[in-house]
């Protein structure tokens, strides 16, 4: 009887597992290529109906869906199966997933697990999603071209990116799918308005061909540094075997993913035997000139004293020279300003920096000359430049007090040489001070029409004039601090005028954002360009007693502009970006 119960009992089991559905998701492959393509089947097995399937966010439909059915007899035993096939593509890459889908069998809802799929950059031999390398034909090809693949640190090379297209196919148009990072180079973007289309050769073949785009790379470190390649979805036109009316072949047109291969460059390390002692990192062919707006003046009067550094190479990637100046002048923060163009051989143009000086006595003022030093990549050398001396000649300012007249007269041309002070005299400095004191007598009158019961009478009645009065104050002391913020901002928008006129193009937007960023925190922390990474922004702000809400705040836009760079982005987020930038600048700086 036990046996008996037994195999019942088991066969209850087998028949229970057997009825059991299971619907689930498969996906060929889990790490692929932004340019490859993934099978997706969905398998039941039962037949069902109503079946929906995922939206596939961040992917591509190229096929499906394809639906097959397979029934089987093994032993006596049925097996049953429905399978929905789709091939997609990933259209960005990161952790993408495949969301849920659905079918209904006997009147319930199954749905399948999601899957997540790591989309990586394009690879040289894509993947058609069957496991066969799809078989890219001789009609297009996308390639970016090195111009250098050498290059010392911080050295500028050139990246074009070209499509070359045979003469009997036609394209009717492309698109991004995926941008190059460029981790570890400084880059800068060359825009193409219209690309103008040119004949060539590629590969001992004739073809036409677009520059698509046009990068200006500065290595920052050494090593080998890969430059990843640029994926592009292009409509292409190919035959059919279709003929119309007249008999003319007609065309459809079709989709295709093309990439150009990773590139490999090595960096070479800056050499350093013979490297000066004040080399700041730059790279290329420079002239060093420094000026004076005038040359002949009145004490207490002001002057500018320009430092410039013109030519070709890295030229925001790298401080300028800090002249000495006599210590008895007054200095003031320098004005920065950069007028620099990106061209294939680099960066070209001049930046400087204009300080305004005050001298405080009459003589002769000397500014001793500023060197500078750079490393000339094609003689594969150091080189240092040295300016000019400048005399100013300070003369005596009438209409300063007599007794600094009389300290300026007496200190005469030995104030460059000994940095005399003012001498302040005390002779009836101090005249106006009473120093004796008159006492009357206490009148011991009553209260009542005393001095001091008018005056309180008086007092009361005036009491709502003086209220008046306080209100007007109050309303001074919050203008005081509206012009304080009228101050902060106009210093904002100067540094981010360049972001504002450049709002709606990504790309111009979040370069320029990002460089008065850095323009900003290098003139008020006084810092070098090196010096600009995380931690050392925390340490300098959180010395200088920023909160700390502004810290992370002006971090996070800083590396948002860094990656947002070559990523498309809405007007809207650039506005809301600017309006950020402008209140952690105005904030930052009435902080500091």
């Amino acid at each position: 009887m036990l046996k008996k119960i037994s195999f019942i009992f088991s066969l209850f089991c087998v028949t229970f597992m057997t009825a059991q559905v299971t619907f689930v998701a498969k996906a060929s492959r889990e790490k692929v290529g932004i340019n490859e393509r993934i099978k997706v089947e969905f398998e039941v097995n039962k037949d069902g109906d109503n079946f929906i399937a995922p939206d596939f966010e961040g992917f591509k439909r190229i096929a499906g869906p394809g639906q097959s059915v397979k029934q089987q007899w093994v032993n006596g035993k049925s097996s049953f199966s429905k399978t929905y096939t789709y091939f997609i593509q990933p259209m960005k890459r990161g952790q993408l997933t495949i969301g849920q889908a659905e079918i209904e069998v006997q009147g319930q809802v199954y749905k399948t697990s999601p899957i997540t799929i790591e989309v990586t950059a394009a690879v040289d031999n894509p993947d058609d999603g069957n496991g066969n390398r799809i078989d890219l034909s001789d009609a297009i090809h996308l390639v970016a071209e090195v111009s250098d693949y050498k290059p010392y640190v911080n050295e500028g090379i050139s990246v074009v990116y070209k499509l070359y297209v045979n003469q009997t196919t036609n394209v009717r148009n492309w698109r991004s799918l995926d941008e190059p990072k460029y981790n570890n180079f400084w880059s800068q973007i060359i825009e193409i308005d219209q690309p103008e289309v040119k004949q060539g050769t590629y590969g001992g073949s004739n073809y036409r061909y677009v520059e698509l785009r046009k990068t200006v790379l500065y290595p920052q470190k050494s090593g080998k540094l890969t430059i990843e390649p640029l994926s592009l979805s292009v409509s292409v036109e190919v035959p059919s075997n279709r003929r119309d009316f007249f008999g003319r072949r007609l065309y459809d047109v079709v989709e295709r993913t093309i990439s150009a291969k990773a590139k490999t460059v090595d960096v070479k390390a800056l050499p350093e035997a013979n490297k000066p002692a004040d080399f700041s990192g730059a790279v290329g062919k420079f002239s060093l000139n420094t000026s004076l707006s005038k040359t002949e003046l009145l004490a207490s009067e002001s002057l500018n004293y320009e430092v410039k550094v013109s030519g070709n190479g890295n030229l925001r990637l790298f401080s300028l020279p800090k002249p000495k100046f006599p210590s008895s002048v007054d200095v003031y923060d320098p004005e920065h300003d950069e007028k620099v163009s990106t061209r294939l051989s680099g960066l070209r143009g001049q930046i400087t920096d204009n300080y305004t000086i005050v001298p405080n006595v009459a003589g002769s003022l000397e500014i001793n000359p500023v060197q500078f030093s750079y490393f000339d990549a094609s003689e594969e050398t150091y080189k240092t430049l040295t300016s000019k001396a400048q005399v100013i000649k300070v003369n005596p300012n009438p209409n300063l007090a007599s007794a600094n007249n009389t300290s300026a007269t007496s200190t005469g041309n030995s104030v460059a040489s000994t940095g005399a002070k003012n001498i302040i005299s005390t002779t009836n400095t101090f005249n106006f001070i009473e120093l004796e004191t008159e006492f009357s007598a206490i009148n011991s009158n009553r209260f009542y029409n005393s001095f001091w019961f008018w005056l309180l009478i008086i007092l009361s009645l005036g009491g709502i004039p003086l209220a008046i009065l306080i209100k007007k104050f109050i309303r001074s002391k919050s203008g005081i601090r509206n012009t304080d913020h009228k101050r902060a901002n106009k210093l904002a928008k100067r540094y981010l005028s360049g972001a504002k006129q450049s709002i709606g193009t990504s790309e111009a937007f979040y370069m320029n954002l990002e460089l008065a960023l850095h323009k900003f925190l290098k003139a008020k922390l006084r810092i070098e360009t090196q010096e600009l990474t995380k931690e050392g922004l925390r340490d300098k702000l959180s010395a200088k007693q920023v909160n700390d809400s502004e810290i992370e705040a002006v971090i996070k836009l800083i590396e948002k502009c860094e990656l947002a760079r070559y990523a498309s982005e809405a007007n809207q987020d650039m506005q809301t970006d600017y309006k950020q930038a402008t209140e952690l600048i105005s904030n930052i700086d009435k902080q500091l």
